[in-house]
């Protein structure tokens, strides 16, 4: 696909979907986009983007699309509905699906969409919003290897860890690994930071020197700092966070594994989404410890 020529779509620009949408905007001519409330839309659309009125309507006119929406449902509803992509994507269109969603959902849209001569990729990203602004985004992919191949490259506007794990679902899969690894790491952040506190030190200072060290992880260096700040606006929302643990839990139990650390993290995050802090960012799982 030439990009003097390649027509790509983009499906929802939420918190990261915009500013993944405005790097492809920035290397290819032709973006074509849709999201359910079209205000989301507007500075894309101010830009050059072209609208949609449906996600068929954009499916049956571009090369390649990518899609990132909230939760499984949303994913089914774009993918399988009678408006949907299956039903009305062009032949050998290429639809990359971002959202973190089941690994059983990616298997079943990829079957459906093999049927109908359409590709489909599982590939979640991770990164939040500053990695989804800066373009360094990392991107779990599941699918055929060819598809992938031939995917990249547009990938490669908004990430730079990109890497191929195996057969549908396998991106999914891996985005699990990530949130299970983040899960119980959110929790040793704000620890560390309570105790940090409680013991009376600089809590910068000590950010500055425990992040660089064997404690060091993105959460403690990009997140932690919010905290010290009291800044909890969602690079990643807290509602999406719980319903990424919930399926992670769910494939553990089908795998008959224990996670505890999850499960704990899990509990946690549910008792500050009761607080009313669903749509703050997940370092806001620090309020739980009260001065």
């Amino acid at each position: 696909m030439s990009i003097e020529t390649v027509k790509v779509g983009f499906i929802g620009t939420g918190v990261m979907g915009k500013s993944m949408a405005l790097h492809l905007m920035k290397k290819y001519n032709n973006l074509h986009v849709y999201t359910r409330t079209k205000e989301k839309a507007q500075e894309l659309l101010d830009l050059g983007a072209l609208w949609s009125s449906s996600p068929g309507e954009l499916a049956s006119s571009v090369d390649i699309l990518f899609t990132i929406v909230g939760y499984p449902q949303d994913v089914k509803e774009i993918y399988f509905g009678e408006k949907g992509i299956l039903e009305n994507g062009k032949m050998d269109l290429i639809a990359v699906d971002m959202t973190t969603s089941k690994p059983s959902l990616a298997q079943e849209i990829y079957k459906k969409a093999k049927s109908r001569r359409i590709h489909t990729l599982d590939a979640p990203v991770s990164g939040g919003d500053t990695g989804a602004r800066n373009g360094t985004l990392s991107v779990m992919v599941g699918g055929d290897q060819d598809v992938f191949e031939k995917a990249k490259p547009f990938m490669d506007s908004f990430g730079e860890n990109i890497r191929y794990h195996g057969q549908a679902g396998s991106g999914q899969h891996t985005k699990m690994a990530n949130q299970i690894a983040i899960a119980s790491n959110m929790i040793g952040v704000c620890e560390a930071l309570v105790y940090a506190r409680s013991a009376g030190l600089d809590m910068e200072e000590v950010l500055k020197t425990i992040s660089g060290g064997a404690a060091g992880s993105w959460s403690l260096s990009n997140l932690a700092p919010r905290m010290i700040a009291g800044n909890f606006e969602p690079g990643f929302f807290v509602k999406h966070f719980i319903k990424d643990m919930a399926i992670a839990m769910e494939e553990a139990e089908r795998m008959e594994l224990s996670l505890p650390g999850l499960s704990l993290a899990k509990d946690l995050y549910e008792e500050l989404q009761s607080q009313g802090a669903g749509n703050d960012g997940t370092q806001a799982l620090i309020k739980l410890w009260k001065e």
